[in-house]
């Protein structure tokens, strides 16, 4: 990839929310004059997930810097293993080796407060109480935020959260990992244990598990960091060999 760095940016939200997640962070990116790309995940497989992020992707000229929030980071592991694809940014996501899945990597640690509020469906599909939520997954968001969220999260599938990746884009790529400090969903240890296992570049905020939310200005910030530094298509010193475990 050369000395080429990232003309757009494509933003992965998680589960219980959508696209408009972002809408903080790309207003300070358009600031910027970065290009940005908020996709909108099914969440009913992590196959759907990721071909919505392959047909933005398409749409796009490269390279591209792919940007990924909780389970969103597992949807980039696998769709970026494209050659545009010039670095990735997890922000309080899971970060999976091969044959991982959302659900195997939060099987590491104890469940977290958030775990034990979710709701599943006839369908398999798993959405948060209005406690988890103003509690586990928002709780340092402002009452009308979190009222949003309650009202408006999309619920996920057990194919999309148990399903493993094949691909890890986060090998031999530029990565940065924004780590909330204060995360009720996806523990801090577990994102520590992540971050290190891909050799990222890890920032950490004082912020909930929806840190695009309640730190947009800091969120943007580490993108523009990734969007501005050379990218590279060599291992990263600490990154751990293929096969290896966090």
């Amino acid at each position: 990839m050369g000395n080429t760095k990232p003309r757009t940016v494509i933003l992965v939200h998680g589960a219980w929310t959508d696209g408009s997640c972002w809408s903080s962070v790309i207003a300070q990116l358009n600031g910027a004059a970065v290009e940005t790309t908020a996709v909108q995940l099914p969440l009913s497989s992590l196959a759907e997930d990721v071909a919505t992020v392959q047909r933005a992707m398409a749409l796009e000229e490269g390279p591209l810097l792919l940007v990924g929030h909780s389970y969103g980071g597992v949807v980039i592991t696998q769709a970026g293993d494209d050659p545009r694809v010039a670095g990735l940014v997890y922000v309080a996501a899971f970060a999976p080796d091969a044959d991982q899945s959302a659900l195997t990597l939060a099987e590491l640690l104890p469940p977290s407060p958030a775990a034990s509020e979710l709701e599943r469906d006839g369908s398999g599909f798993f959405k948060l109480t209005r406690k988890g939520i103003l509690e586990d997954f928002a709780q340092d968001l402002i009452v009308g935020q979190k009222e949003v969220m309650i009202a408006t999260q999309g619920p996920i599938s057990i194919h999309a959260l148990g399903a493993p990746v094949s691909s890890t884009a986060w090998r031999g790529r530029s990565c940065w990992y924004v780590l909330a400090e204060n995360d009720r969903t996806i523990w801090p240890a577990l994102q520590e244990r992540m971050s290190s296992h891909i050799g990222a570049e890890t920032i950490r905020v004082p912020a909930g598990h929806v840190a695009m939310l309640s730190c947009p200005q800091k969120v943007a910030e580490v993108i523009l960091l990734a969007t501005a530094a050379t990218p590279s298509r060599k291992k990263c010193e600490h990154m751990p060999p293929e096969g290896s475990r966090p």
